[in-house]
């Protein structure tokens, strides 16, 4: 009777909760690209970082970030499992669509181009630069080589064959000074100046065809140096995306953009991150820059003010997205949260924050 009876005291007494588990973090990356991410003193900011944290609060779920260095690092990390969403926000496209899933979007926006502004140090040109790039360019130190690997030829033909005349080597027929004089004579009649002509007939044939390809090469040099000069003139005249023909344009290796590049006949050279395109361009290696409109208009008010200017309008605009992997489970809870921060206006507060009103 007493065993029962404390065997039931026993079966009532409430049995202590497990405690909970705490939930697992979601694994993030993200490029730095302002103003969408950006890291400030150890910490993880940006217009992304922040509609994502309202997300993940939504969700109830804490977030650890990784910074990726470049796009397809962050598209890398998804396909190995290495991380379960791209919070930067990339552009849609059919193509990445068919490996991943895009949340709603995020941001409508399109590219914009970006040049160095006159005056700067990284600045349009003046006629004496131009002229002094020109001068100790690649390209001139190819034409100099050539003229004088033609000079000595032609030189060395009338020294052979005028060395007993003296007409053009003088009466010493030593190799010693006479190829100096005929290389003398060679450079004259390369620019149509020679002083006189030999007598023998061979030297006479040699000297003539020497005086018609100094003609030919020299034509060639006046247009290979005009048309030179045009194009450093013209590589600062760009005032929007319908200017980029022919020009070297930057931009972000695995963007949109260099679709759009390749198609109206850009020059183009990619990089690994946006800053690296921003530097070339300050630098001069590059005509102008393209990326998404809102990260140029934030440098050009920023890092770049005084520097760099945005021409042009918006082109190609799309939408932005985070990207997590296809049939994530995670897909659907994003959109939803997503949704529920535009409904109770705290999307439209973050836009404002780093875009300003429309």
């Amino acid at each position: 009777m007493i065993r029962s009876l404390a065997l039931a005291v026993l079966l009532a007494l409430p049995v202590p909760a497990a405690a909970a588990e705490p939930a697992p973090a979601l694994r993030a990356v993200a490029g730095v690209f302002p103003p969408f991410v950006m890291e400030e003193r150890g910490k993880m900011t940006g217009f992304s970082i922040d509609l994502w944290d309202a997300v993940a609060a939504r969700l109830g779920f804490p977030t650890t970030y990784r910074v990726v260095p470049d796009t397809a690092a962050a598209f890398d990390a998804l396909r190995t499992g290495r991380a379960d969403v791209i919070v930067t926000g990339h552009f849609y496209t059919p193509e990445r669509d068919r490996e991943f899933d895009f949340s709603h979007s995020i941001l409508n926006a399109g590219q914009q181009v970006m040049v160095r502004s006159t005056g700067s140090s990284g600045g349009m040109d003046t006629p004496l630069r131009t002229y002094l790039k020109l001068i100790f360019s690649r390209t001139m130190l190819l034409w100099l080589a050539t003229a004088v690997a033609l000079l000595i030829v032609p030189a060395h033909l009338v020294w052979f064959l005028d060395r007993r005349s003296g007409d053009i080597v003088g009466n010493d027929p030593r190799y010693l000074p006479g190829i100096f004089q005929a290389m003398a004579w060679s450079a004259e009649a390369l620019l149509n100046q020679a002083s006189g002509m030999p007598r023998r007939n061979l030297a006479r044939v040699v000297a003539i065809l020497w005086l018609f390809a100094g003609v030919v090469f020299i034509s060639l040099l006046v247009a290979q140096l005009t048309a030179s000069i045009t194009l450093e003139q013209f590589r600062g005249l760009i005032n929007g995306p319908d200017d980029l023909a022919g020009k070297v344009v930057a931009t972000q290796a695995g963007s949109t953009s260099v679709d759009h590049l390749r198609r109206i006949g850009a020059r183009i050279e990619t990089f690994p991150a946006p800053d690296d395109a921003l530097s070339a361009l300050l630098e001069g290696k590059v005509d102008a820059v393209v990326l998404a409109a809102p990260a140029l208009q934030y440098y050009e008010t920023h890092r770049g003010a005084g520097k760099v200017k945005v021409v042009g309008p918006e082109f190609g605009k799309r939408d932005l997205g985070f990207v997590v992997p296809l049939h994530s489970p995670w897909h659907r809870p994003i959109d939803s949260a997503l949704v529920s921060l535009h409904h109770d206006g705290t999307y439209e507060r973050l836009r404002e924050k780093w875009f300003g009103k429309e």
